[in-house]
């Protein structure tokens, strides 16, 4: 008889439940069951257990054994677990001394001939197990850096089962050759990508980041992203082809500042549960930006599949920037269900194998012609759409989830002298991006007590009570809500952006002034009085 436990880590979207894994040994016929609710793939470690086992020069048991994951009603799913039943099995068969791996945390999926492999969510178990209080975690070699960014652990990479049980017998560890695909991209991290939209790049940060000196005119629209990035405000870009929407939007994440050490954890998670995190760059430090194809299916977009859900766009966009280019070519559906992680920050996803909890927190950039042609707004180009179709292709875009959308911007054709000479004066993105980072610099101390960071995430009773705008500011806002171009939600919206518009000219409160920007960039009405154009 023999007895022996380790311990591996169950993902649940991007939290992780810590399981123990036991294996017992008891005489009798011959036999391997696997319990405590396995889904397919794990059932299928059996077979490859006892193939790496054998292949790496041990010997099977040839007893009755069990190998049991608790707790038994959290679901498991992948291949992550091998690493631990393998070594509980060969403690239990008194290969290993089970002292050795009792206190260790095991992540890792087993070739037929022993070598470890890469699994999808090191980090977020990584995680989970310091939070558990495990301070010594095994993982794949080439998974070694991503669980290293957890501190306070002290992690050991591996390359094969044979070398891993050598260290825990305090054997002389075997030379062992390096993987064909070291040096290679894994097909693991290569299923998903987050297009970077002419970044040249993946999901980790962009390589060569588009400036905003490229765009020529559009002052009001390069005004609105600055106000965008600075409050977290979402993006409504309207306007025919060729315009420069899209081009804007690709903008708008080099904006942004870097993320803090804690949403750096928090992206990397989510890209990591995904299977898109690239070998060699551990860490996302960088805003996301992801652009998704109008066609993209609902769980492409908010999350699900089979089995357990992964993550979708809306959360692989967690921290940075979601543009839905051509936004009324996105089926409905999928646009109407965008509304909760608007709000919520989070998505929740529920599959009859469990329900997730997914991080959401994005701003999100939308595109669209003003008509199915293109030249509705174009005087003298001749749109052929009806007026019905006309009505009917922005009715796509529904009230409810315009509603949430802060700023509202009509992006105009330049003009010639605009694309030939004002290009060249156009400020760059560095210089927006300290503004950007000077105002949210001014809320984080307004807000240094509460558990919002930027104006989009206060609740609107707070912007009416606590940090109240004067009545000269606000009397335009309720002529506009008398006139029906305002709704309550729009009010508050509205006060949100006031706040971004007065951080960003470095004043203590919104103002008359603020307030009519903020309605103007809401409603599209012009209020008599200027934006503000490169910061002045």
């Amino acid at each position: 008889m023999g007895f022996a436990r380790t311990c591996s880590v169950a993902l649940v979207g991007v939290e992780g439940v810590v399981v123990e894994v036991q294996a017992d040994l008891e005489p009798g016929l011959a036999a391997f069951t696997l319990v405590g609710l396995p889904d397919k793939s794990l059932s299928e470690s059996r077979d490859r257990v006892r193939a790496a086992i054998v292949n790496s020069g041990e010997t099977w048991p040839q007893k009755k054994l069990t190998v049991g994951l608790s707790p038994a009603s959290v679901p498991k799913s992948g291949s992550g677990f091998d690493l631990g039943v393998a070594c509980a099995v060969l403690a239990a068969n008194e290969r290993i001394a089970p002292r050795a791996i009792a206190d260790l945390m095991m992540i890792g999926e087993l070739g037929l001939d022993g070598r470890v492999r890469p699994v999808r969510g090191v980090l977020p178990a990584v995680l989970a197990a310091a939070d558990a209080g495990y301070r010594h975690v095994v993982v794949p070699e080439r998974t070694a850096a991503e669980a290293s960014l957890v501190p306070g652990v002290s992690v050991l990479g591996i390359r094969t089962l044979r070398q891993l049980v050598a260290i825990l017998n305090d054997e002389t560890v075997p030379e062992e050759e390096e993987d064909r695909d070291e040096g290679r991209p894994d097909p693991l991290f290569a299923g998903l990508a987050v297009p970077g939209a002419g970044m040249g790049t993946g999901v980790s940060g962009r390589e060569v980041v588009p400036d905003l000196a490229d765009v020529a005119g559009q002052h009001t629209a390069r005004r609105a992203l600055e106000i965008s990035a600075a409050g977290g405000h979402h993006l409504y870009l309207k306007g025919p082809p060729g315009a420069g929407k899209t081009m804007l939007a690709e903008r708008l994440a080099g904006l942004l500042p870097r993320l803090t050490a804690q949403e750096s954890l928090e992206v990397t998670a989510v890209h990591s549960v995904a299977g898109i995190l690239p070998p060699g760059k551990p860490l996302i430090d960088t805003p996301p930006y992801c652009a998704p194809h109008h066609s993209a299916t609902m769980p492409s977009i908010i999350g699900g599949g089979s089995g357990l859900p992964r993550p979708g766009a809306v959360s692989l966009a967690h921290r940075g920037v979601l543009f839905l280019d051509e936004a009324p070519e996105f089926s409905g559906r999928v646009l109407d269900a965008m509304r909760q992680p608007l709000e919520s920050g989070h998505v929740v996803v529920a599959r009859s194998a469990g329900v997730m909890r997914l991080p959401a927190r994005f701003l999100l950039a939308l595109a669209a012609n003003p008509c199915p042609c293109g030249r509705y707004s174009l005087l003298g180009l001749g749109c052929d759409c009806s007026p019905a179709a006309v009505r009917r292709y922005q009715a796509r875009l529904s009230g409810p989830l315009l509603d949430r959308v802060d700023l509202r911007v009509q992006v105009e054709a330049v003009t010639r002298t605009e694309l030939i000479e004002g290009a060249s004066g156009a400020e760059p993105s560095a210089r927006v991006a300290d503004r950007v980072r000077l105002a949210r610099e001014r809320a984080a101390v307004r807000y240094a007590e509460t558990p919002w960071r930027t104006n989009s995430e206060v609740p609107g009773h707070e912007l009416r009570t606590r940090w109240q705008v004067g009545p000269a500011g606000l009397r335009e806002a309720e002529r506009d809500m008398e006139r029906g171009l305002l709704t309550a939600r729009g009010l508050d919206r509205v006060l949100r952006v006031a706040w971004t518009i007065a951080d960003l000219a470095g004043v203590e409160r919104p103002g008359p002034r603020e307030m009519a920007e903020a309605l103007q960039l809401r409603t599209g009405v012009a209020r008599g009085v200027p934006a503000v154009v490169g910061g002045s």
